[in-house]
């Protein structure tokens, strides 16, 4: 087996290439540059060099409020360079797995999201990734969108580095407390993916980590957690606050939890709980300062 991997530069994406490395699969990992998302000629020459048996797409246009503004860019990363992808995959006889999000649902569900649900953006963001998983099942059919939501690791940007870095400056951190996800370790979620892959799937899945959270008790969660490790932080207080207390240019579903049931019975071991791999990837960071 041939994987290439775009995206392969951001915290998912280097993830999941050592998913591939430990399987000892050949893979062609790229990013921008070498694969720039806004030239679809870039894309179709890309893969048609490469020639794989899988395309696994991890680039996206992420910056939620940003894209409010940046229209344009979003949708042609998230949607169109995601249908140019599966369509280039296709001409090759290549299967795609692409990634997608739990904002393309509207949070007012009140209970985990089924494959099956009414979509419902709110965003952006969220619109355009919706409409890049159509793109992507209509250009291939060989293909898996894989939505997933709320991804920290020890390598990139993410909400748990970001609490790290505040806890270590601040004696007082103001959370919210009323949107609720299922924070969720790329690592898990690399290994998922190899699953997937290796059992031939087609069409939509979830995947997160078990349990559910506000950003305020996954934040309370990383200081406990970080504080048994020995991090050193200066804060003292996470103080819980509303969605309208801190306003943003995108809205938030405020219920977002993916149903892991489907895919769950395709995974060869039960879907760790969000806490156990938090403390894992708390350990993992601590080993790799510079990640």
């Amino acid at each position: 087996m041939k994987v290439l991997v775009t995206g392969a530069g951001g915290q998912l994406g280097q993830d999941f290439c050592d998913v591939l490395r430990r399987q000892g699969v050949e893979f062609l990992a790229t990013d921008y540059p070498q694969m720039d998302f806004l030239q679809p000629e870039s894309i179709r020459e890309g893969v048609r060099e490469a020639a794989p048996q899988w395309v696994v797409n991890c680039a996206a246009y992420t910056q939620v409020d940003k894209a409010e503004q940046d229209r344009k860019r979003a949708y042609i990363i998230n949607r169109d360079a995601a249908r140019v992808l599966a369509e280039s995959a296709a001409s090759v006889d290549a299967a795609v797995l692409h990634l997608s999000t739990d904002f393309v649902f509207s949070g007012q569900h009140g209970q985990p999201y089924l494959e099956t649900d009414t979509t419902g953006p709110l965003s952006v963001y969220g619109q355009s990734k919706q409409e890049g998983e159509a793109a992507v099942l209509e250009a291939c059919a060989n293909s898996i969108v894989l939505r997933t939501a709320w991804l920290y690791g020890a390598r990139g940007q993410n909400f748990v580095k970001t609490m790290l870095r505040l806890a270590g400056e601040r004696e007082e951190i103001r959370v919210v407390a009323d949107q609720v996800g299922a924070p969720t370790w790329t690592r898990d979620l690399a290994d998922a993916m190899w699953q997937l892959m290796q059992k031939q799937q087609t069409g939509l899945f979830h995947y997160c980590n078990e349990g559910q959270a506000s950003w305020y008790e996954f934040a309370c969660a990383i200081m406990e957690e970080a504080r048994v490790l020995g991090y050193p932080l200066k804060v003292e207080q996470v103080i819980p606050i509303t969605t309208s207390e801190y306003p943003t240019p995108a809205t938030r579903p405020a219920y977002s939890v993916l149903s892991r049931t489907k895919i769950q019975t395709l995974l060869d071991n039960p879907i760790p709980h969000w806490r156990q791999s938090l403390g894992l990837m708390l350990k993992e960071l601590q080993q790799c300062p510079v990640c």
